[in-house]
């Protein structure tokens, strides 16, 4: 059953577009219909069509009621699914035709070009039909957030010194698998000690000691919805060293959640988080923006918080807080958290403490 279907028709006739094509399993999943490679969807201004072949055509009549079912077939027609949307764009008069450009492959806009329309390629447009979450939206995501400080707590609970971040990245996955998760929201993000000093650092077979920082980036995907926390935590007590940095990455991160607000600018948010870094004489040791936006996917979902982006931030938009100092040869803290404008302020709405995380020395 689709849904946000208006939103769409709104938004082409705001833009004077006759047509959209919608390729992406991430348009898709917002929409609420059916996600199969062989599944496009093309909304007009006054009608909505979900085109596919026969692999997924007794599918569709159980569940889609909301978009009219195309079935094109390939091997009668000679032409792959552009066939039926070029019949359908006749039918409707239509002069041109928005498509995500992301999706388009060279040889498949080549084609769109023999359509007999005007081809727009859109790319930040699609992005903000999503930016503004509704109601059943943010009451998905609050779920998947809950769920993900709940894998969290049971996670720390198995980590002990001589584990490796292969390991703990299999009880990751295994924890959120089990608790009804249908995937991960992006490759989880386990490393430790001097390995913490990569933002992004995938789990290796360095085994984790005492003292040190063990970082935890991981999201989950729980009813087509995502989530994306980050926490730290601690064998034993941390090192001083540690103790510094953490203490300045959890002041620029309540900076930014203070800043995070309507009608603010993201720029201006993620310079608050940024200064409190900077003053602390670890400005070099932040290279990367506060924040991204979060919904059906964490990446290409706004908005987006960084040093330059001029988006206005409304109420219902949903994004991380994310700053962090990363030394190299000597570790990093990133403490992230996935923020809500609700009544008009940030609100986290994750629950797990952001106070030193100080596990028991086994």
């Amino acid at each position: 059953m689709a849904k946000r279907i208006d939103i769409v028709q709104n938004y082409l006739k705001e833009k004077n577009i006759d047509a959209l094509l919608l390729k992406s399993k991430t348009m898709k999943k917002w929409m609420s219909t059916m996600t199969g490679s062989g599944c496009k969807i093309l909304i007009t201004q006054s009608k909505g069509y979900l085109i596919l072949d026969g692999r997924y055509l007794t599918e569709a009549k159980e569940t889609e009621f909301d978009l009219e079912i195309v079935l094109h077939n390939p091997h009668t027609t000679g032409r792959n699914y552009l066939a039926a949307v070029e019949r359908l764009l006749k039918e409707e008069n239509c002069k041109n035709l928005g498509v995500e450009a992301d999706e388009v492959l060279v040889n498949e806009y080549e084609q769109m070009k023999q359509l007999g329309v005007d081809i727009c390629l859109l790319d930040e447009d699609i992005m903000n039909l999503r930016i503004v979450k509704d109601s059943e939206e943010i009451a998905a995501m609050r779920k998947t957030i809950a769920m993900t400080d709940d894998i969290y707590s049971k996670v720390i609970q198995h980590i002990k010194v001589g584990m490796t971040e292969y390991e703990i990245s299999a009880l990751v996955q295994y924890y959120s698998i089990a608790s009804g998760a249908q995937q991960m929201s992006f490759d989880t993000i386990v490393s430790s000690g001097e390995r913490t000093a990569l933002p992004h650092g995938r789990p290796t077979g360095r085994r984790v000691k005492a003292h040190e920082p063990i970082m935890i980036d991981f999201g989950i995907q729980y009813d087509n919805y995502q989530s994306d926390m980050t926490r730290v935590c601690f064998i034993g007590e941390p090192e001083e060293r540690y103790k510094k940095i953490y203490d300045v990455v959890l002041e620029a991160q309540l900076a930014g959640l203070k800043a995070i607000k309507e009608g603010a600018l993201a720029c201006v948010c993620d310079q608050a988080a940024r200064q409190v870094i900077v003053d602390a004489g670890y400005g070099e040791y932040f290279d990367h923006g506060l924040g991204h936006g979060i919904g059906v996917t964490d990446s290409n979902e706004g908005p987006i918080l960084n040093s330059k982006s001029q988006t206005v931030l409304k109420e219902g938009m949903m994004m991380s807080c994310e700053p962090g100092i990363y030394i190299p040869g000597v570790g990093g803290i990133r403490i992230e958290d996935d923020v809500l404008i609700e009544n008009g302020v940030g609100v986290p709405l994750n629950k797990t403490t952001k106070d030193y995380i100080i596990l028991e020395e086994k």
